[in-house]
């Protein structure tokens, strides 16, 4: 329905919003506080720098890393952090989201970690595959069975 409509970073967004609703109205047990929930800002940090890094080996093999159009991709980026996951900007998405409900605190954000994973998968990664495989055919496919999805 939504596949290749909207950005990952919207879907990401919209859930961290999620996230923070449940934790300011539905909370569960509060089990991190001040100042433990700074592993999570940590942990964005971290996101963020991998995110970036991705994107970087984008435009060093002067592709387009627009996920809204994966057909006007011209090369497949298989270094770096690609060598470990097909969708290091997804995870990096993920685990972004992972901090951000360590830095909330409660259980409650935890639970619509799964539904990122669902949303992405199915609107973003499994369509993006399908067009990889279609403009890179065999090397994508020979990528697709050394490296996961996730990780």
């Amino acid at each position: 329905m939504f596949k290749l409509k909207i950005p990952p970073p919207v879907y990401a967004l919209s859930i961290a919003g999620l996230m923070w609703l449940l934790n300011q109205y539905f909370p569960l047990v509060h089990w991190l506080e001040a100042p433990w929930n700074s592993i999570g800002l940590v942990l964005m940090g971290l996101a963020l720098v991998f995110d970036l890094w991705s994107l970087v080996l984008f435009f060093k093999v002067k592709t387009t890393p627009n996920p809204m159009k994966p057909e006007k991709v011209n090369a497949l980026v298989t270094s770096g952090l690609y060598q470990v996951s097909r969708n290091p900007m997804y995870v990096g998405l993920l685990v972004l989201l992972f901090g951000f409900s360590l830095w909330l605190g409660s259980v409650t954000p935890f639970l619509l970690l799964p539904l990122f994973v669902f949303l992405i998968t199915t609107q973003q990664i499994k369509p993006e595959e399908a067009v990889l495989t279609k403009v890179f055919g065999k090397e994508y496919l020979e990528y697709k069975a050394q490296v996961r999805r996730w990780l």
